[in-house]
């Protein structure tokens, strides 16, 4: 099974040799600041597939914010590059979960945690929402989800 980052090499190469310029360059700069996040501190670290994920997700952020700044100048162009970067980024992203898909992974992660007939409450939402993380992670609003997960508990 090809990781995240290994793709994104692949992917890379395809697009170098199809000369897709706005794709190549868009994983050039994403693969450039994993490496950088990779070898960058004390010790040298290899990302996995959550981290090059989360990776991603602000990579895209800081475009769309760079994309909104440039369309407030008046940069209509630059703003559309950023824009299409961002979109570009968001493709190697896992799909967005719905709030219903995310309130079933809680109730289940509840169930999971029942002992005895007796539903877990508050003290043991760290439990729970491991366990949601576990299945929701990058693919919706983390303040959502603990608040959703309060929600259930209480």
């Amino acid at each position: 099974m090809s990781t995240l980052k290994e793709q994104l090499r692949t992917d890379m190469t395809a697009h170098m040799k199809s000369g897709n310029k706005l794709a190549l360059m868009t994983l050039r700069n994403v693969l450039g600041e994993i490496n950088t996040r990779e070898k960058g501190g004390k010790t040298p670290v290899d990302l996995d597939d959550q981290q090059v994920t989360a990776l991603l997700q602000k990579e895209a952020a800081r475009r769309r914010e760079t994309a909104q700044t440039y369309a407030d100048a008046g940069q209509d162009e630059r703003a559309g590059q950023e824009t299409a970067e961002a979109e570009f980024i968001e493709s190697y992203l896992p799909a967005p979960l719905t709030e219903d898909d995310v309130v079933s992974i809680v109730d289940r992660a509840i169930a999971e945690h029942t002992v005895d007939g007796t539903k877990p409450g508050m003290r043991q939402m760290g439990q729970v929402m491991k366990t949601v993380n576990a299945e929701v992670a990058g693919r919706f609003d983390g303040k959502t989800t603990s608040m959703l997960v309060k929600e259930r508990l209480a």
